[in-house]
């Protein structure tokens, strides 16, 4: 693991495709390039934390110029070792404030990597970073799910999102900070493995806030890549904020 690699280093990034396997199908996948190839229009697109390249790759397969920001050189070097992973340029750095040369369409922050930064001044300077890279008309699109928060009773701080034979998963929250970790227990011949990674969540109004502190405007909120109503029983959405024109 690279020291600056964070929580996504040799041992998470060897292994991240396919402990993610459902997240790269193309029903997963094509959805979301579709949309974001109509919002990018002509291009070029830049997107925060690229990872191994699942987004990244079929965007640009598209025809649309992609540039990444990506923290880990371990996910990096998976993408580079994909077909078109050399097409991709990548600056290596912390999205929430690494600048890159040029201005883009559209900048995409996806699967629910705003809570990576886990304080609420830096998912601020994400945005603000993001308003930097964008021309003006240019959008800036947020997956993320809504915090789950219905789902705890009083007392309760965790919340399982995965149950087999062989590996547990599930979520902590701290509701008066806004700090979760998702925690991932494996059973395997060589005994048992618990990993986990600290979150900040974030709702949908705060993220408004920080957009309109970038100078951005809402434009659009969906519950999902094929513009279903985002409505208060919406366990995700996909929102996007202009960057006015002029």
């Amino acid at each position: 693991m690279h020291d600056d690699d964070g929580h996504f280093g040799e041992k998470i990034a060897a292994d991240y495709d396919s402990s993610l396997a459902e997240m790269f199908r193309p029903e997963a996948v094509d959805p979301a390039v579709a949309l974001l190839a109509e919002l990018a229009g002509d291009g070029p697109a830049l997107e925060f934390g690229t990872g191994t390249g699942r987004i990244a790759l079929p965007l640009a397969a598209r025809g649309i110029p992609v540039h990444g920001i990506e923290m880990s050189r371990a996910m990096t070097a998976r993408l580079r070792a994909k077909p078109g992973g050399d097409a991709i340029g990548v600056t290596i750095g912390d999205f929430a404030t690494t600048r890159v040369a040029g201005t883009f369409t559209a900048v995409c922050l996806v699967f629910n990597t705003i809570n990576n930064l886990t304080a609420q001044d830096t998912q601020v300077a994400c945005f603000r970073n993001a308003a930097a890279h964008l021309r003006p008309g240019g959008c800036f699109v947020v997956e993320v799910g809504v915090p789950e928060l219905r789902l705890l009773p009083p007392g309760q701080r965790a919340v399982p999102f995965h149950i087999s034979d062989s590996r547990w998963a599930f979520d902590t929250y701290d509701v008066a900070t806004q700090a979760m970790s998702s925690h991932y227990v494996t059973v395997t011949d060589r005994g048992t493995e618990h990993w986990s990674i600290p979150f900040r969540y974030v709702w949908p109004s705060e993220l408004d806030l920080m957009a309109r502190l970038a100078g951005l405007r809402l434009r659009d909120r969906w519950e999902g890549w094929t513009k279903e109503p985002f409505t208060g029983e919406s366990r995700a959405h996909v929102s996007v904020w202009e960057k006015p024109a002029g």
